[in-house]
């Protein structure tokens, strides 16, 4: 079975919510959902735990053997959060060697206001994979929830809005879209490694 690699970071929750529902998605298919988070960073020091998460921190070595990749963060001024950027700018062997050149990667996000870069977030996630050849994967609008959704989604990736208390749950259309980008990208990699 392949292996579908799940990267997030979430500072209060919300993000790893998603990661779980994509991992379900994953699990309708022939792969394994790997999920993994990244260190907080304070004051410029990485954290050696992570008590919020029960998800060990990922390594480059997961890139290394994962098939495909889906990657999440809030969005921290309309941008990726910093520990998980950290995370990305380390892989700069994986891209010399080449290591995710055609390997299919799509990203989530999740913000505490409407317009708080749902969008700018999920782009800003996929530049550096542009760099490293990666195929970049969006949600069709053949999927139905991604017409209707007033809540959250995107051609570009999966978003949600936590509203700023953080009380908006994930609605119908968020968990059915979430599944399905899980689903998504383990399709395209087995049919990559067929």
């Amino acid at each position: 079975m392949l292996n579908i690699l799940i990267v997030f970071y979430s500072k209060h929750g919300m993000t790893e919510k998603i990661a779980e529902k994509i991992a379900q998605g994953v699990r309708t298919t022939r792969c394994n959902a790997i999920l993994r988070t990244v260190p907080d960073i304070y004051e410029n020091v990485i954290q050696k735990n992570h008590p919020r998460s029960r998800y060990q921190f990922v390594s480059k070595e997961d890139l290394e053997e994962c098939s495909g990749i889906i990657l999440g963060s809030p969005a921290y001024f309309g941008s990726i959060a910093a520990p998980l950027k950290y995370f990305i700018d380390q892989t700069i062997d994986l891209w010399l060697k080449g290591t995710l050149i055609n390997k299919p990667v799509s990203f989530f996000t999740s913000a505490d206001t409407m317009h708080g870069g749902h969008e700018t977030t999920i782009f800003s996630m996929m530049l550096p994979f542009f760099h490293h050849g990666a195929i970049v994967v969006g949600i069709p609008y053949s999927e139905i929830c991604l017409q209707n959704t007033l809540t959250g989604g995107s051609p570009y990736g999966l978003s949600h809005f936590n509203g700023i208390d953080g009380g908006n749950s994930l609605s119908k259309s968020e968990i059915v879209l979430a599944k399905s980008m899980g689903k998504r990208i383990s399709e395209i990699s087995l049919k990559m490694e067929s």
